[in-house]
């Protein structure tokens, strides 16, 4: 399966909103923010795993 490596001009677009309001954002804030960007990235990874063993 060939997966694209790019962003769709959505999430670029979302991505550079997304950029903008991080740099608002104080030292502690940014790693509240990170922490729980990791944390939801990891919970995407099981779901995908979980999903990929029932098929």
């Amino acid at each position: 399966m060939d997966f694209p490596m790019e962003l769709s001009l959505e999430q670029k677009f979302r991505l550079e909103n997304l950029k903008h309001q991080v740099t608002e954002l104080s030292k502690e804030e940014a790693q509240v923010y990170l922490l729980e960007v990791l944390r939801q990235m990891m919970v995407k990874d099981n779901m995908l795993k979980h999903l990929i063993r029932e098929a």
